[in-house]
This record gives C-alpha cells, structure tokens and sequence, in this order.
C-alpha cells in the first residue's frame, strides 16, 4: 500500500477514535449520573424510591404480565402514638423496618416498593390472582413481626412488645378494564387500603372498578384528611 494511502487510513482511524472516545466517555458519565440521581431520589430512611419510579415499574409490568399484576398500597396504623409515646426515633425504626420488609417480599416477586410519603408504601408484584389472599395475609404477618430498636425490641409504655399495624389495599390490573393505567391502580389501592384500615373491609379485600375510578379532591381520596368527603 503506498506510503500516502496509510497516511489517510491512519487519519481516517484516528478522527474515528477522536468522535468515538467523547462518546464513550459521555455514555459512562451518564451511567455515573443515573445513579447518582438514582441514589439520590431513595428515601434515606427505608432506602426505597419513591412513587414516579412505582408507576413507570407498575406501566412496564403492566405491559408484559397484566394477568399477574398486582398493586399495593400498605399504611402504618398508629406511628402517631409511637412517635409521641417512644420518641421518633422509634417511629423511624417502624418505618425503617416496614420499608425493609416491604421491600424485600415485593423483589422476590418480581416487583418493587416504594414509600410514598409518611407512613405509607407502595408495591407492584407479580403474583397468580388466586393466590392474593393468602399472600396478602402472609404478608401482613411478616409486618407485623416485632421492630428492634437500638437492639431491643420495641416495646409500649406497659413493656408491651410493640408489633407494627399495617393495613393493606390490592388491586389487580386483572380485574379493572385494560385501559386503566397506574394511576388507575393505584388508586383502587388505596381506596381498598382505606377499606381495611376502617374495617369496612376484611384484610385482603381487592379492588373493583368502583374503587379504581372513585373521584379525588386535588388529587386526594376522599377519606384522607382535608378532603372532608365521606368514602362511597
């Protein structure tokens, strides 16, 4: 090859390599800043994100195994008393605790949690829709088990051992129609979560299209403080 087409060849590789070495860095420096953002929207207390990365997860199952979907809402009963009675680093520890256990029974299911604000959670797993009451149970239990706290257990002001309350709401994309999105879900969650929570309903009761599509007040079910709207 003569000496004048090695120099351009040797040229051409070496413009390549200039434009392909700022792509390269700029692709791991967006990877770096994924996670850093990432990192930085999780919850520092539960280490969980929070509820924009629930609904593109919700969206994304929905997609691939709307028959399995399942969505929920958790709130913990009674933080309030915790937090006055025990201090708030004890209600830290119960919600830290709920956050961690949450977490863990919704990625061995093919999910996520999250925590939505406060003292409550939310959840998009994969799950047989016949099997929901019996796994909505198990789940409660696991809840429900005692919360250390400095290495002892939590425990009342009568040296009671304090187990975390936790109501739970289901709605399966299963059983609401194909066109109703995260929010939709969501929603039915949390209406069936505030079912249980006031016991107009047994635990493991599943949403139904009235819940789904129950209408909020700014962006609030009726039921949840300031809305001052019965539930229907």
């Amino acid at each position: 090859m003569p000496a004048t087409a090695v120099l351009r060849q040797q040229s051409r590789v070496l413009a390549l390599a200039a434009v392909a070495l700022p792509l390269a860095v700029a692709v791991v420096d967006d990877v770096r800043v994924r996670r850093h953002l990432n990192a930085a929207r999780r919850d520092p207390l539960t280490g969980l994100t929070g509820r924009d990365t629930l609904t593109a997860r919700i969206e994304q199952l929905a997609r691939a195994h709307r028959d399995l979907l399942h969505v929920l809402v958790a709130d913990a009963d009674g933080l309030k008393a915790v937090n006055d009675t025990l201090g708030h680093a004890a209600g830290d520890s119960l919600i830290a605790a709920v956050g961690h256990r949450l977490g863990t029974w919704a990625q061995t299911r093919g999910g996520l949690a999250v925590r939505l604000g406060g003292d409550e959670f939310g959840a998009a797993v994969l799950l047989p829709p016949a099997a929901s009451l019996r796994e909505v149970t198990a789940l409660h239990a696991l809840l429900a088990q005692p919360v250390d706290h400095d290495r002892r257990i939590l425990r009342d002001a009568d040296g009671q051992v304090l187990h975390p309350a936790v109501s739970i709401g289901t709605a399966r994309a299963v059983d609401l129609p194909d066109a109703a999105d995260a929010s939709r879900l969501l929603r039915g969650a949390d209406m069936a979560m505030y079912r249980v929570k006031t016991r107009a309903k047994p635990l493991g009761y599943v949403a139904n299209r009235h819940d789904a599509y129950t209408p909020t007040v700014h962006g609030r079910r009726p039921g949840r403080p300031g809305t001052h709207l019965p539930v229907a």
